[in-house]
């Protein structure tokens, strides 16, 4: 007999949960628990969820939206370190150690979000100890991620980094058009500066080199990727 995929209505999760956001994984019954320990909160494009060194005491779940990770360097540039989209947890870092928060999260579209006070998320494990393992999964999950990237600043030149973070926001975000995968997010050339460690002028000349070879095509807060495959080996 086949295996049914929903329960109770709901995706049944995948064995395979790599790659998948926080709340994707979670079973109905999980879910809901988590829904009732949480208020529901909306953020306007550009509102800060979360900054960068505050001691606030919750964590957040986003339910729909995007949003955009970074810090400020001593100089008062800002380095993006992540997008995240719906079913991403943020803040955790801090409701673990407590410590102030690493990082700022702005919301790059209108945010939909769970906020869950500490308190509340820690009963919440305690009772459903196959999400604290996802939780796990979760955090070595981003350490991979940013080890990536790290190694990709050293090993790869501009052109390489930004065919890389194109890749990623394709792969996660891109919308199938007859001309390829289409990425529409508010994301500006210096955020994406701001990602791939390198100015702006950098970038935008990154930009031309990939489009002169038919890899993407730009508009504006847009940009379809016309050959994934030959981006992703640019990107290598």
């Amino acid at each position: 007999m086949r295996q049914a995929n929903t329960v109770g209505g709901r995706p049944r999760p995948r064995a395979d949960t790599a790659g998948r956001e926080f709340w994707d994984q979670l079973m109905p019954d999980e879910a809901t628990a988590l829904e009732r320990a949480s208020r529901r909160r909306d953020y306007r494009r550009g509102a800060v969820v979360m900054r960068e060194a505050d001691r606030s005491d919750w964590v957040v779940v986003l339910r729909t939206g995007r949003v955009k990770v970074s810090v400020d360097t001593a100089s008062g540039m800002e380095v993006v370190l992540a997008v995240r989209g719906a079913g991403a947890l943020l803040g955790e870092l801090s409701a673990i150690d407590r410590e102030p928060r690493s990082a700022t999260v702005t919301a790059l579209e209108p945010v939909t979000a769970l906020v869950v006070p500490v308190s509340e998320f820690e009963a919440y494990l305690q009772k459903h100890g196959r999400v604290a393992f996802l939780l796990m999964r979760t955090l070595i999950g981003k350490l991979r991620d940013a080890a990536r990237k790290r190694i990709e600043f050293g090993a790869h030149d501009t052109t390489g980094r930004v065919a890389a973070r194109l890749v990623e926001m394709a792969e996660r975000f891109g919308q199938r058009t007859d001309d390829g995968l289409k990425i529409a997010l508010p994301f500006s050339q210096d955020e994406l500066a701001g990602w791939t460690g390198a100015s702006r002028e950098a970038v935008s000349k990154a930009l031309r080199a990939l489009r002169s070879r038919g890899l993407i095509r730009t508009g504006r807060m847009t940009v379809v990727v016309r050959d994934l495959e030959a981006l992703r080996a640019r990107a290598q």
